[in-house]
C-alpha cells in the first residue's frame, strides 16, 4: 500500500470508529458524572423544562460547531464565526425591520455569512495564508464592518421573523430541529461520502492527498463558506429569539465557545481526526456546564474560568485520547 492509499484508507476507519467506539469518547463519562453532580446539587437540573432550555441554548452552538469541526479536521480553523454571527443577525434583522419577508431576511443573512466565508477560503486555501492569522484578522474586520453599517442597536423585527427562533416543530423548538438536521447531515457527510473522506485525508497529509488526486483547495474552501453561512444562520436565530441585536456585543466570545466544543469533543487541532458524535458531546458538555453553574448561582467570572479550563482540557483530551485508544 502506498502512502497515498493509506491516507485515503485511514479517514474511513476514523469516521466509523469515532461514531461507534465509546473508548474514543471519554467525554461521555465526564458528561454523565457532571449531569449527576448538578442534579444532586440543584434537584432540578434534569427537569424537562430545564433540559429543553439547555437544548435550545446549545442549538446555535451546534449549528456552527459542526462545519467548524469539519474545517479543523481538514487542517484549518475559523476564528471569525463570532463576528460573522453578529453580521448575519444584523443583516437579517435589518431586512426584517425594513418589511422584507422572513425568507428574504434569512437569505440576506446567509449571503453575508457566505461572503465572509468566501474571503476566508480564498485567502487560506488559494493564497496559502495562515488560517489562524486570516480568520483572527477577519474577526476584527467583520466586527468593525458590522459596527460601521449598524452603529445603533436594532430591534423590532416583527412576528414573521420571530418564527425562526420561536416556532415549535413536532414539539421541539425550531433551532433545536435545525441543529439536529445539521448534526445528522455532518455525520452522514463524514461517514458515507467520498468528500467526507477527503476532508480527513487533507487533514492527515495535504501533500499525499494532492498526489492522490484530491482537490486540496476546493474542499476546505467550501467548508469555509459553509461555516460562514452556519454562523450567519445562528446570528439570525439569535436575533429572532431576542428580537434585538447589537453590533458591538452580539456573538462576542462565540468563536471560543465553538473552538472549545470542537476540541473538547475530541477533534484534533492538528487535523485528520474527529467525529460529529464528539462534537455533539462537546456542545452538550458546554451547555450543561453553563446551565448547571447558573442554577448554582456561580458568579460569572467563575463560569468564564470554568469554560477557559474546559478549552485547555479539550486540547489535552484531543491529544491524549487517540493515543490511549490505540
Amino acid at each position: 500500500m502506498t502512502a497515498a492509499d493509506s491516507v485515503l484508507t485511514r479517514p474511513r476507519l476514523v469516521a466509523s470508529g469515532g461514531l461507534t467506539t465509546l473508548r474514543r469518547q471519554p467525554l461521555i463519562v465526564v458528561l454523565g458524572v457532571m449531569v449527576a453532580a448538578f442534579q444532586l446539587s440543584t434537584g432540578s437540573f434534569l427537569d424537562p423544562a430545564n433540559l429543553r432550555g439547555i437544548a435550545t441554548d446549545a442549538a446555535t452552538l451546534a449549528i456552527v460547531a459542526v462545519p467548524s469541526a469539519l474545517l479543523v479536521i481538514s487542517g484549518y480553523l475559523d476564528l471569525s464565526v463570532g463576528s460573522t454571527l453578529a453580521l448575519g443577525g444584523l443583516v437579517g434583522g435589518w431586512l426584517a425591520g425594513q418589511g422584507q419577508s422572513p425568507v428574504v431576511a434569512v437569505l440576506g443573512a446567509l449571503a453575508a455569512g457566505a461572503a465572509v466565508g468566501a474571503v476566508n477560503g480564498v485567502l487560506c486555501c488559494y493564497f496559502g495564508l495562515s488560517a489562524f492569522i486570516v480568520t483572527l484578522g477577519m474577526l476584527t474586520a467583520v466586527r468593525g464592518l458590522a459596527q460601521q453599517l449598524f452603529p445603533l442597536p436594532l430591534s423590532g423585527f416583527g412576528t414573521g421573523f420571530a418564527w425562526l427562533g420561536g416556532a415549535r416543530i413536532a414539539g421541539l423548538a425550531a433551532p433545536v430541529v435545525v441543529a439536529a438536521l445539521v448534526l445528522v447531515a455532518g455525520a452522514l457527510f463524514l461517514a458515507l461520502t467520498p468528500a467526507g473522506r477527503h476532508v480527513f485525508a487533507i487533514g492527515v497529509n495535504r501533500e499525499a492527498a494532492h498526489l492522490s488526486g484530491i482537490d486540496v483547495r476546493r474542499t476546505p474552501f467550501a467548508l469555509f463558506v459553509i461555516t460562514g453561512v452556519a454562523a450567519a444562520l445562528a446570528g439570525a436565530i439569535k436575533a429572532s429569539v431576542l428580537d434585538s441585536v447589537v453590533a458591538g456585543t452580539s456573538g462576542s466570545g462565540f468563536e471560543l465557545a465553538v473552538l472549545t466544543a470542537v476540541l473538547v469533543g475530541g477533534v484534533a487541532l492538528t487535523g485528520g481526526s474527529g467525529s460529529i458524535l464528539g462534537v455533539l458531546l462537546g456542545v452538550l458538555f458546554l451547555g450543561c456546564l453553563q446551565n448547571g453553574l447558573t442554577l448554582l448561582d456561580v458568579p460569572t467570572f467563575w463560569q468564564q474560568m470554568a469554560q477557559g479550563s474546559a478549552l485547555v482540557a479539550g486540547a489535552a483530551l484531543a491529544y491524549f485520547a487517540p493515543r490511549a485508544a490505540r
